[in-house]
């Protein structure tokens, strides 16, 4: 496991094109790195590479600015591009090829949906952390299968950092705190806001959630 990784928890912040959008994704961003992300997630799934890569040139600036990780979603190419860390689905990609692109030094997360199996699965496979979702009604996938608080006890024995998703907000984020998610994977509930100091407020309440 990532040593980089190991020492982390907090809010993983997580991008939406359609949220995004006006020239709102680096301040956003911004925002969310300084109210506490850990995590940057790049996530969009659009066919323009050219945008795709200075979008995420800019990100990854602003995450060495306040000592966090970006992470790219589902784009082993990007990832590698840039030297960054790499989050994979279940229908994206081999996570041992990954790792062997990336090296050992970089994180890489996978989508567990709500199958303790695939977690299994995928830390066997050289992966940092686990994602499992969702826990809530989610905006961006209304039709995923519903995880349970059990499932974050159950895997526990894993010893990786387990990232929780789906409709996660300041009202509902505590119990899967409790439940042992070690970061709480985050977009509308962050970034579905009026302003970036909106965001950076969010950032900072769910932040403060988490203890040393």
């Amino acid at each position: 496991m990532s040593q980089a990784l190991k020492s982390l928890k907090g809010l993983y912040a997580i991008t939406d094109s359609a949220l995004l959008t006006d020239g709102r994704l680096l301040p956003y961003c911004e925002a969310a790195l300084r109210g506490g992300a850990k995590i940057l997630q790049y996530r969009d799934k659009s066919t323009d590479t050219a945008r795709r890569l200075h979008e995420a040139q800019a990100l990854q600036a602003l995450c060495q600015n306040y000592g966090a990780r970006l992470i790219i979603n589902d784009d082993l190419r990007l990832a590698v591009e840039l030297g960054a860390d790499l989050h994979l689905g279940q229908e994206d990609g081999s996570l041992p090829n990954a790792r062997q692109q990336l090296g050992p030094d970089a994180i890489i997360g996978v989508t567990c949906h709500a199958q303790l199996k695939l977690a299994e699965q995928a830390v066997e496979h050289t992966a940092d952390y686990v994602a499992f979702g969702r826990f809530y009604n989610s905006h961006t996938k209304p039709g995923s299968v519903l995880a349970s608080t059990e499932l974050l006890k159950q895997a526990q024995p894993l010893h990786c950092p387990i990232v929780a998703i789906g409709g996660i907000t300041l009202a509902n984020a505590s119990l899967l705190i409790e439940h042992g998610a070690a970061m709480l994977a985050v977009i509308h509930g962050l970034f579905a806001a009026d302003s970036a100091a909106a965001v950076e407020q969010r950032a900072r309440a769910f932040s403060a959630l988490f203890t040393d």
